[in-house]
């Protein structure tokens, strides 16, 4: 089998009903998160009899939902962003290098995948369910732009720039 580009992890795996007339017919739901580590990343969910065929449903389902993520030199988002999806926020916030992923569950799976290595982030939405705030982070990431139009907009200098302002003249 060909490797592919894109590493994958497993958010969640039930094992869901339905009602039929002889009884229950079992099938497992399984959601999914891919991405290169490079700025793409997707999340797909996928039901199938077995968790194999459902996991490679994902999979084929997570790849047609990619995103491009902007990713600043320093290895973070370019801004603060927050987003809603059914019942889930959450709140993914830029850190300094070195800082590393602060955050927990589905927003870290997708975050990882995503290759971003500093973050800060918050689930604002007291819902447990991995999915809905996998796609949460989804969408907040879907929003951010990118760091060339961000920068010249916002009031702050960069700090390299205050470093070397601030640097005595020798």
């Amino acid at each position: 089998m060909e490797r592919s580009e894109f590493d994958r992890k497993v958010l969640d795996v039930r094992r869901v009903a339905r009602v039929v007339s002889g009884g229950r017919r079992f099938s497992f739901r399984v959601t999914i998160v891919i991405g290169n580590r490079r700025g793409k990343v997707g999340v797909g969910v996928a039901k199938g009899q077995d968790v194999a065929m459902a996991t490679e449903k994902a999979s084929a389902r997570a790849r047609k939902n990619l995103i491009a993520v902007p990713i600043t030199a320093h290895g973070s988002i370019p801004h603060e962003v927050r987003a809603k999806y059914a019942a889930a926020s959450v709140i993914l916030r830029p850190r300094p290098a070195g800082s590393g992923i602060i955050a927990g569950g589905s927003v870290r799976a997708v975050a990882e995948l995503a290759g971003i290595a500093n973050l800060s982030s918050k689930i604002v939405s007291r819902t447990p369910n991995k999915l809905t705030n996998a796609m949460a982070t989804l969408e907040a990431l879907s929003r951010l732009s990118a760091e060339r139009r961000v920068v010249p907009a916002r009031p702050v200098t960069p700090i390299a720039e205050r470093e070397s302002a601030e640097a005595p003249a020798s």
